[in-house]
């Protein structure tokens, strides 16, 4: 019994560990290094099993080593290019980058999770990498180090980012177009960001320009209520604005909603290749039977690593139901 999953991000890699761990044959394709998203956090607080925190990079590194440890197997770099369809026992074919081989399996667990989204700025481009990261981590905090930087976004990536940049950066202002915070961030994680002294929440404001040298320099911000603009000094601009979902590569048979998300469960009862079977699609199944969908690619899934994490299981356990393993 054979479980591929396309994506290592904490819902690619809990699905490993837990269909390892149970005795299924695991393949992983994954198109860049496990940990997805996650990895770039520099401080989970809320997961689970750990009071004072972990950092993606850690979590998902330590959920890697589990899997492995179970018998999974890791195909990196190798991104999935496409998903098929065909008849017989093994009706699920996946092609992989970099690989002539078909897989075929009874079973696919899509978990290829988001992108980064760009910040729409004139000059972003020309510093990706020397002033415009998507990670807060150590090695990005000495650039700003009792200076000024600048964090983009309202999710709880970016109030994590603002937190753990506040304890070397003289200032850091967290920059969102709405005007709050509860309804993106949690609580928790809000009134943290909201009452430390050198933080500077700027509502309703977006990066339109960012101009320097061969590194950032200067960052222009419009308050988009008032029309206000005002330029300031940094180094590092953190982009926390969010993710487009990578299902891109997949085929109409797998529907999505308006913005690409794997629709799955009740949303899919009615598709055309569930009319005749002889039971309803299983909680993370998609429009076709076999093929799961869970993390953050799935259509209403909850944009959180230990939400990612618990549909990573319960892809699995619907794998188990369609192969009858427990019968």
């Amino acid at each position: 019994k054979i479980a591929v999953i396309a994506g290592a991000g904490p819902a690619g890699l809990a699905a490993a560990v837990n269909a390892a761990s149970e005795g299924l044959k695991t393949v992983v394709l994954e198109s860049f290094a496990p940990g997805g998203q996650a990895k770039s956090s520099s401080l989970i607080e809320n997961f689970f099993g750990f009071p004072t925190g972990i950092s993606g990079g850690d979590l998902t590194y330590r959920a890697q080593l589990q899997a492995f440890r179970f018998g999974a197997k890791f195909s990196t770099p190798c991104q999935a290019l496409s998903l098929g369809f065909a008849d017989g026992e093994y009706g699920v074919e996946l092609h992989g980058e970099g690989c002539s081989a078909t897989l075929r399996a009874k079973c696919v667990i899509i978990a290829t999770g988001a992108q980064y989204r760009r910040i729409e700025a004139e000059g972003r481009e020309d510093f990706e990498g020397v002033g415009v990261y998507y990670a807060a981590t150590a090695m990005e905090c000495q650039f700003c180090r009792g200076a000024t930087a600048i964090v983009v976004g309202g999710g709880n990536s970016a109030g994590q980012a603002a937190m753990f940049l506040s304890e070397s950066a003289e200032k850091v202002l967290l920059v969102i177009r709405g005007g709050g915070l509860s309804s993106t961030m949690s609580s928790y994680l809000s009134r943290r960001v909201e009452t430390t002294p050198n933080i500077e929440i700027l509502y309703q404001t977006e990066i339109r320009k960012m101009t320097g040298g061969k590194c950032l320099e200067t960052v222009e911000l419009e308050n988009t209520e008032t029309g206000e603009f005002r330029t300031v000094e940094t180094r590092a601009v953190f982009s926390m604005i969010g993710a487009m979902p990578c299902s891109n590569w997949l085929p109409l048979e797998i529907e999505r909603d308006e913005k690409g998300f794997i629709k799955t469960g009740p949303a899919v009862a009615d598709s055309p290749a569930w009319k005749d079977a002889s039971r309803p699609p299983r909680a993370l199944e998609t429009s076709r039977p076999g093929v799961f969908a869970c993390g953050d690619v799935r259509s209403g899934s909850v944009k959180r690593c230990s939400a990612a994490v618990g549909e990573g299981g319960m892809a699995v356990e619907g794998v188990h139901q369609v192969l009858g393993t427990y019968s």
